[in-house]
C-alpha cells in the first residue's frame, strides 16, 4: 500500500550570493517525511547558509521570471526545530521546569484526567466513564506514561545529575546550556529536526545515546556534522556541497565515501580515454592532412574530434589537503615515557595510573568528559603538577604538544605568514609559504589576519608550527576539533605516515579507529591500558562479552607497569601475506561494483530509447535484467563491506 508523504521540502535550483561572492549555485535539495539527511562539505562551503534558507532566515537570489514559491516548495504544514532558534525565556526557571515545557499537551491532559477522576468518586454516569476512558487512551497514545522516563534518560545520558533538575538555568555553564537546549529540541519532536554539529561538547557515551535516539526518531531531520562515525549510524541520504554545487548520495557516510571514490575513478578513466582518443585522431589527421589521397580521411578525423567536444578534468576531492610530511629530527630511545603510579588531578586526585609508552606506539586516550583525559596529557608535559608518583622520560625524547589553547593563544593583529615567521625567523619567505601551503594555507591564505581565522584554520596553523620542530613524540589533545571531514582525513594520513610516537585524546571515534594501535580508556572512575588493541577491536569485544574477555588482556593502569617487550616479528610474513590477499580481493570487488553499476546505468538508459519506452515487453525484460543486476550488486557490496570491516 502506498504511504502518502505528509511532509516534503524541495529547493528547486536555488542560488545565494553575497555581492559578487557566490555561495550556492543552482542547488537542488529535497527532504521527505522520515528522511535522515546528512549535509556535509568543507568549512565555509555554504552548509549554514543552506540551513538558513530552509528556516527562512536567508533570502535567495531570484531572476525576474522566478518566484519564491517556484524555488522553495513545502508540502504540508510542518514545524521546524533548529537548535540556534532555541532560547530560554527565563533564566530563573529550573532545568526540570524548562524541559516540562515540551510536554504542555500531556500535562494539560493529565490535569483534565485528575479533575475527572475527582468527579468519578461516587456514582459516575456512563458518559463520564466513557469520557474518562477516552482521555486515558489519548494520554497513553501521546506518551503520558513514558514522558518522565524520556526526559530523565536524556538528562542522565547528557551528564546531568538528579539534583541538577532543581537548579536554575542561570547556574549552568555555556556548554551545559547548549546541552539543555539540544535536549529540549529533541524532546519537542519537530516535524523537521535541524541539528548543526550536535556532537560538539559531547563525550562518546552521550554521542552513542544520541545516535540511538536519532535512529528511532520518527520524523525528518537534517544533520550537519563532521563526525563520520556518527553519520554512519543513522543517516540514509547524504548531500554534499562542493564548489558551490550540490550532489546527492543514497546511504550513510561510508556509502557516500565509497560511491564518490568509485565515481571519481570512473570519471578519471573516461577523461583519460577521451584525451587519448582525441590525441590518436589528431595524430592521424596530422599524418595525412597534406597527402591528397588521404586528405578526406584527415578531415573526417578532425570533424570527429570536433564532435567529441571537451570533457572537464574530474574534480579531485583531495585537491586541498595536507601534504606535510613530518619526520622526527632524531630518533628517541625505545622506551619513550614511563608513568609510575602517578596521581593526576588539580586539588583532588582524579585517578592513579601507571603505564609505559614505547617508540612507535600510537595511544588513543578515550572516555567520558571530566574523567581526566586532558589532565593526563597536561600532567605528562608538566602543565599540571603531579599529585603523586613520577614520570620517567626515555633518551632523546623531543615532545611536540598541542591542545586547543595552543591553537587560540597569541591571536595578534598579524598575518598567518608573519605569525609563522615570528616563531621561525630563520625561514625565508618562500620556504615559509611552502610549509604553510602543505597545511592548506595556499596563495592569499597566508595573508589572512590571525583574528579572522576560523577554528579549523587556527588548529591547522597550531599543528603546522608544532610539527615544524620535528618532534619524535606527539602529545595531542583533541587535534581534530573544528576541522572539517577533509581536514580530518588529511591529518589521519599524515599521522599514519609519521615515524615517531603519539599519544592523543579524541572523542572522534572514526579518527581513533584510524590512528590508535593501543588504548587508554577512562571509565567508571578508573583507567585501563589496552595494549595492541584498536578501537574497533575494543568496541567489538566489549559488545560480545561486556568487557570480560578484554579485561583479562587489559593491564589495570592502577597497577605497576611492566617494561615494554622489544619489538617482535610474530609471523610477520603470514600477516603481510594475508593483508595482501585481502587488499587484492578488495580491489577486485571494487572493480566488480563499478562494472555492475555501469551495467545498471546502461540498462536504465536503454529503457529511455524511443523504440523501447513504448514497448511493454521490452521494458519488462529490461526491468528484470535491472532487478537481477541490482541483486548481484547487493551481494558484491555485502562481501566488500564484510572485507572492509575485517
Amino acid at each position: 500500500m502506498l504511504q502518502l508523504c505528509i511532509m516534503r521540502l524541495c529547493l528547486n535550483g536555488i542560488t545565494v550570493a553575497f555581492g559578487d561572492k557566490e555561495v550556492l549555485n543552482n542547488i537542488k535539495f529535497e527532504v521527505n517525511s522520515k528522511d535522515k539527511v546528512a549535509l556535509i562539505g568543507r568549512n565555509g562551503s555554504g552548509k549554514t547558509t543552506l540551513l538558513k534558507v530552509v528556516t527562512g532566515e536567508q533570502e535567495i537570489n531570484l531572476d525576474s521570471k522566478d518566484t519564491l514559491k517556484d524555488k522553495i516548495q513545502k508540502t504540508g504544514k510542518f514545524e521546524i526545530g533548529y537548535l540556534k532558534q532555541i532560547v530560554f525565556d527565563n533564566d530563573n526557571e529550573t532545568l526540570e521546569g524548562e524541559l516540562l515545557k515540551c510536554y504542555v499537551d500531556i500535562l494539560s491532559l493529565k490535569g483534565k484526567i485528575a479533575e475527572l477522576e475527582n468527579r468519578l468518586v461516587g456514582s459516575p454516569s456512563a458518559s463520564e466513564i466513557e469520557k474518562y476512558q477516552e482521555l486515558v487512551a489519548t494520554f497513553d497514545r501521546i506518551g503520558g506514561y513514558t514522558y518522565q522516563k524520556e526526559y530523565n534518560t536524556a538528562l542522565k545520558k547528557f551528564g546531568f545529575a538528579e539534583e541538577d533538575k532543581a537548579k536554575k538555568l542561570s547556574e549552568f555553564s555555556g556548554g551545559q546550556r547548549t546541552k539543555i537546549a539540544l535536549i529540549k529540541l529533541l524532546l519537542g519532536k519537530p516535524d523537521l529536526l535541524i541539528l548543526d554539529e550536535p556532537t560538539n561538547h559531547l563525550d562518546i557515551t552521550s554521542i552513542k545515546w544520541l545516535e540511538e535516539y536519532l535512529s528511532s526518531y520518527p520524523k525528518a531531520m537534517i544533520v550537519v556534522s563532521h563526525d563520520r562515525a556518527f553519520l554512519d549510524r543513522f543517516v540514509n541520504v547524504v548531500y554534499e556541497i562542493e564548489r558551490h554545487q550540490m550532489t546527492r548520495y543514497v546511504g550513510n557516510y561510508s556509502d557516500y565515501a565509497r560511491i564518490k571514490s568509485l565515481n571519481y575513478e570512473k570519471q578519471l578513466k573516461e577523461y583519460k580515454a577521451h584525451v587519448e582518443e582525441k590525441a590518436r585522431l589528431q595524430a592521424v589527421a596530422d599524418r595525412f592532412r597534406y597527402k591528397a589521397t588521404k586528405a578526406s580521411m584527415a578531415q573526417s578525423k578532425l570533424k570527429a574530434i570536433e564532435r567529441m567536444g571537451n570533457i572537464d578534468v574530474p574534480l579531485d576531492a583531495d585537491a586541498r589537503v595536507f601534504t606535510a610530511k613530518s619526520t622526527p629530527r632524531i630518533e628517541s630511545g625505545y622506551e619513550v615515557i614511563t608513568a609510575d603510579n602517578i596521581s593526576i588531578g588539580y586539588d583532588k586526585v582524579l585517578t592513579k595510573l601507571s603505564f609505559q609508552i614505547c617508540k612507535g606506539d600510537r595511544i588513543g586516550v578515550v572516555g567520558g568528559n571530566g574523567l581526566g583525559k586532558s589532565t593526563l596529557l597536561k600532567s605528562l608535559v608538566g602543565k599540571i603538577p603531579l599529585l603523586g608518583g613520577r614520570v620517567k622520560w626515555g633518551t632523546n625524547v623531543e615532545v611536540g604538544y598541542f591542545d586547543q589553547q595552543t591553537a587560540t593563544e597569541g591571536i595578534t593583529n598579524e598575518t598567518v605568514l608573519e605569525n609563522f615567521m615570528r616563531e621561525y625567523p630563520s625561514e625565508d619567505t618562500e620556504n615559509a609559504r611552502r610549509i604553510l601551503g602543505s597545511f592548506c594555507f595556499s596563495q592569499d591564505d597566508v595573508f589572512k589576519n590571525m583574528q579572522n581565522l576560523s577554528g579549523g584554520e587556527r588548529v591547522r596553523l597550531g599543528l603546522c608550527k608544532m610539527l615544524r620542530r620535528q618532534p619524535n613524540f606527539l602529545i595531542l589533545d583533541e587535534p581534530t576539533n573544528h576541522m572539517d571531514i577533509m581536514g580530518k582525513e588529511a591529518l589521519e594520513s599524515a599521522l599514519q605516515d609519521y615515524k615517531g610516537t603519539i599519544i592523543f585524546v579524541s572523542h572522534d571515534r572514526y579518527f581513533v579507529r584510524k590512528i590508535a594501535t593501543s588504548l587508554i580508556v577512562f571509565e567508571n572512575g578508573d583507567g585501563k591500558y589496552y595494549k595492541d588493541t584498536t578501537y574497533a577491536e575494543y568496541e567489538e569485544k566489549m559488545k560480545e562479552s561486556v568487557g570480560l574477555d578484554l579485561q583479562k588482556n587489559a593491564t589495570q593502569i592502577t597497577a605497576t607497569a611492566k617494561p615494554c617487550v622489544k619489538e617482535e616479528k610474530v609471523n610477520e610474513y603470514q600477516l603481510n601475506k594475508e593483508r595482501a590477499r585481502r587488499n587484492n580481493k578488495r580491489i577486485k570487488l571494487e572493480q566488480q561494483i563499478a562494472d555492475k553499476e555501469a551495467e545498471i546505468v546502461s540498462l536504465k538508459s536503454q529503457m529511455e530509447l524511443p523504440d523501447v519506452c513504448s514497448d511493454y515487453v521490452k521494458l519488462l525484460e529490461l526491468q528484470k535484467q535491472i532487478d537481477v543486476a541490482t541483486m548481484q550488486l547487493d551481494v558484491i557490496m555485502e562481501e566488500w563491506l564484510a572485507l572492509s570491516e575485517e
